[in-house]
C-alpha cells in the first residue's frame, strides 16, 4: 500500500510538473506584452529600428470601408507603410490586398483570425499563421516577413508558427490607443507622441472588426499629424522592411534570460 501510495504522488507530482511546464511554455513569451519588458529582453521584438526612421503599421485589416481612406492619405503624404493582415479578411477583400502591395506599402502577418490565446493550439496556430502566408503570397504577389499576433499576445505557439513560417515577430514601441469607442484623433495623436521617438514602431489599426465600431476615423483622423510631426522631428515614416530592425540571436536571448 505504501508503495502504490507513493507511486501515486510520483504520478501525481510529474503531471504537476508537465502541466506547468506547459502553461510556461505557453504563456511565458506573452510577458513581452509588456512594454518595459520588451524593451529590456527583446528590442527588435519592441520595433527599435534606425533611430532615424520611424516604421509606421496597421492592424486588422484589410476592410473595404476603412483601408481605402488610409490609402488615400498615405499616396497623399508619400508615406508608405506595413499592414499586417488578417488572413480570413485578405481571402475576402483580395482587390485591397493587391491595392496595398500597389501603392507600395508592405504586407505582413497578423493572424488568420483574431482570437485570444486562452488554451495552447500549437498545431492550429502553425496552420492558421501558414495558411495566411500562402494568402499574402497568392493575393499580393508578395513574400510576408513580419508576424505580429492578434492582441499582441505572443504565446509560445504563436511564436514556433511564425519561426516555422519564417517570419519575425514585431510588436510596437508606440501606439494609438485608437480602438476604443472614445477615442478621437485628438487622442491617438497624444498616445502615440507620448512615446514617439526616432527608431521606433508606432501601431494604428486601418479597420475596426475588433474595435469600436467606427474607431478607425480616430486613426485616420490623427494620421496627418502625426506625419507632419514625424517630419517636424527629422524622422523619415516607412514600412518595417525599411527600419533596420536587427535579427535575434534567440539562443542568445535565452541564455541572457537565465542568467537573470
Amino acid at each position: 500500500m505504501v508503495g502504490r501510495s507513493g507511486t501515486g504522488r510520483t504520478a501525481v507530482s510529474s503531471g504537476a510538473v508537465a502541466a506547468a511546464a506547459a502553461a510556461a511554455w505557453h504563456i511565458g513569451p506573452a510577458a513581452t506584452w509588456l512594454p518595459p519588458v520588451r524593451r529590456i529582453l527583446s528590442p527588435a521584438l519592441d520595433g527599435r529600428g534606425h533611430p532615424g526612421h520611424v516604421a509606421l503599421t496597421f492592424d486588422d485589416g484589410p476592410d473595404p470601408a476603412s483601408t481605402p481612406h488610409f490609402l488615400r492619405v498615405l499616396d497623399e503624404h508619400r508615406v508608405r507603410a506595413t499592414f499586417f493582415v488578417v488572413g480570413s479578411s485578405l481571402e475576402r477583400h483580395p482587390a485591397l490586398g493587391r491595392a496595398l502591395v500597389a501603392g507600395g506599402h508592405e504586407v505582413a502577418v497578423h493572424g488568420w483570425q483574431h482570437g485570444r490565446p486562452w488554451f495552447p493550439t500549437p498545431l492550429r496556430d502553425v496552420r492558421e499563421v501558414a495558411r495566411t502566408v500562402g494568402a499574402v503570397r497568392r493575393i499580393c504577389g508578395t513574400v510576408p516577413q513580419w508576424y505580429r499576433p492578434p492582441y499582441g499576445i505572443l504565446t509560445g505557439g504563436r511564436l514556433a508558427a511564425a519561426r516555422r513560417a519564417g517570419l519575425r515577430p514585431v510588436l510596437w514601441s508606440a501606439w494609438g490607443r485608437d480602438w476604443t469607442a472614445d477615442a478621437d484623433a485628438r487622442s491617438v495623436r497624444a498616445s502615440v507622441l507620448a512615446d514617439l521617438t526616432g527608431g521606433g514602431t508606432v501601431l494604428l489599426h486601418d479597420a475596426d472588426g475588433w474595435s469600436a465600431p467606427g474607431a478607425w476615423r480616430a486613426a485616420l483622423g490623427a494620421l496627418p499629424g502625426l506625419l507632419a510631426e514625424c517630419h517636424r522631428l527629422g524622422l523619415t515614416a516607412g514600412p518595417l522592411a525599411e527600419h533596420g530592425i536587427k535579427r535575434v540571436n534567440t539562443a542568445q536571448a535565452d541564455r541572457a534570460r537565465r542568467r537573470r
